[in-house]
């Protein structure tokens, strides 16, 4: 008898889809950090070195995430959003299961996606979001265990989503930053059933919100237009903000050492000394062929807003207009830049007493900057690299060039003492020496030869890099 109960257990347990302690949960992999501790992926590395393999992907923008011998994207094929599941074994798609959305947010055609988030996954379920229709869970097989419907978002210049949800002791957290109903939200990962949400400010940002675990309790921060907010994990209350954020805020925060840092930049701040946006008699005079006092379609190829006219034209008639810029400008001259590092206990507006130390110099766009060997790095567009003591806010290095040039959005990841980043454009990737006095470079690595947008993922001894049609794993041959 007992042998047959151990026969019929057996034959249970099989039929179970189990998964190990996920090595890169989230975007940024463990706790958002962009580290992983003990891993020794490979620093030499390319399309004809150390490839584990390589498959085709669908189209997306979202950045792998790893949990045992599965690997997640979100993808949006043939006009569809699905959430797809791969073997890290060997690249073998195991499935993809489609989040049905009555209408396809508005996005950027080049550089935004409608599957632009990262899932989130606590090697039990895996948590999707899309700006289109909500929240999705599924079980290791792929089969929907619940979903939280959401009407589509609605973002600034018609851009796209890009947040991705975090898990955090049993709760989804989604911050929804959008121009119609911006909120923060919490949900119960085990039924999909809202525990509480709370109403934002209404604009666009595009960072994932972070878990800052103080003595005070488990905080959620939220990174957005105008200040950047911590609020109490169990009740959503707010607790604490630092006023003066980029007006389209892209970055995500870090925590470590008992303090919470934040680095972003956005056109339109009024203090920049490094860069200005362009008044609309500039426009003018770059694109206003027919000289009729408004830009067209045709006409902004000629200008700075090659490639970017449609998000720009507010009121879709085809042209933009004096009143449509200047309101522009006006929004984004709100915004601030800065990296800066806060230090926990704080109520209320904390921007005189709890903020450690601000710089104005180095920040990023779109890549979230990562704490490693005691420094705050970041890396901005042409290639050029910043980092700061973590602990101080003294200058190391400021805007040298130490990797290659080029436009960067995938965030820098980190392991086994090095730092990697990559170029958007081509996939050049670059691996630096983690805490050194200047960019030291490792090996400049050869192009992937695809657009890269997405943050790598590293899990074990392997690097997985997602370009705009290919899925690669890299790791050393043994």
């Amino acid at each position: 008898m007992m042998r047959l109960l151990l026969l019929a257990f057996v034959g249970f347990a099989s039929t179970l889809s189990f998964a190990a302690e996920p090595e890169w949960p989230q975007f940024r992999g463990p706790s958002g950090s962009g580290i992983a501790v003990g891993a020794k992926p490979p620093v030499e590395f390319g399309p004809d070195k150390n490839l584990k393999w390589k498959v085709a992907a669908p189209p997306g923008a979202s950045s792998p995430v790893v949990a045992g011998d599965h690997l997640f994207l979100t993808a949006f094929d043939g006009g569809k959003l699905f959430t797809v599941a791969y073997s890290t074994t060997d690249g073998k798609e195991l499935w993809r299961t489609e989040a049905p959305a009555k209408k396809i947010e508005a996005f950027h055609k080049t550089e935004g996606s409608p599957a632009a988030s990262s899932v989130v996954t606590d090697g039990k379920i895996v948590v999707a979001y899309f700006g289109s229709c909500g929240l999705f869970a599924y079980d290791f097989a792929g089969k929907e265990l619940w979903k939280y419907e959401l009407p589509m978002a609605q973002t600034a210049a018609d851009f796209g989503t890009g947040v991705s949800p975090i898990l955090v002791d049993g709760l989804v957290i989604l911050q929804r930053d959008e121009m119609k109903e911006a909120k923060l939200l919490a949900v119960n990962a085990g039924n999909g059933s809202l525990l509480w949400e709370k109403k934002r400010p209404t604009s666009t940002s595009y960072g994932t919100p972070t878990l800052w675990d103080t003595a005070g309790g488990k905080q959620i921060v939220c990174g957005g237009y105008g200040k950047m907010v911590g609020y109490d994990l169990k009740t959503g209350d707010e607790k604490w903000s630092v006023a003066g954020m980029p007006s389209a805020c892209c970055t995500t925060a870090v925590v470590g050492d008992g303090m919470l840092y934040f680095s972003g930049w956005s056109p339109g701040d009024a203090e920049d000394k490094e860069f200005k946006m362009p008044s609309f008699d500039d426009l003018l005079k770059q694109g206003d062929a027919n000289k009729d006092g408004k830009i067209s379609r045709e006409e902004s190829e000629n200008t700075f807003l090659k490639g970017f006219f449609e998000s720009n034209d507010t009121d879709k008639d085809g042209f933009l207009t004096r009143e449509e810029w200047d309101a522009l400008m006006k929004y984004m001259a709100s915004g601030k830049n800065s990296a800066f590092a806060v230090k926990a206990g704080g109520q209320g507006d904390i921007t005189k007493s709890h903020v450690v130390w601000k710089k104005t110099k180095g920040m990023p766009y779109v890549p979230s900057a990562i704490l490693v060997s005691g420094h705050y790095f970041m890396v901005k567009d042409g290639g050029l690299c910043t980092a700061y003591d973590a602990k101080t806010g003294k200058e190391i290095y400021v805007q040298e060039r130490g990797v290659a040039q080029g436009r960067y959005y995938a965030s820098p990841v980190s392991a086994n003492g090095n730092i990697y980043l990559v170029t958007l454009d081509d996939g050049t990737f670059t691996v630096l020496k983690a805490g050194a006095d200047s960019p030291e470079v490792i090996v400049k690595n050869p192009k992937l030869g695809e657009k890269t947008a997405a943050t790598p993922a590293i899990a074990g001894d392997t690097l997985y890099v997602r370009t705009a049609k290919t899925l690669w794993a890299f790791a050393e041959k043994k």
